[in-house]
């Protein structure tokens, strides 16, 4: 993993460790968006990663349908 995207995994990593048990498991995407997110830094480092994070993100909405949702 590049250094840019372990800094960027750090934040990710914070809020599945301690924030993520203490909230509902109601994501509408599988994978969830944390594990989308550590997917696309592992596959594609820190700044295509964090593309494909800000629109998964973007795409995170009520009128989404969800659904099956991989890293490209």
């Amino acid at each position: 993993m590049s250094p840019l995207a372990f800094l960027l995994a750090l934040p990710i990593r914070f809020y599945r460790r301690f924030l993520g048990p203490l909230l509902p498991k109601v994501c509408r995407f599988h994978p969830s968006c944390s594990s989308y997110a550590m997917q696309a830094l592992e596959k594609h480092g820190g700044l295509k990663g964090a593309w494909f994070i800000t629109w998964r993100l973007l795409r995170c909405h009520p009128f989404h349908p969800g659904g099956f949702d991989p890293v490209p």
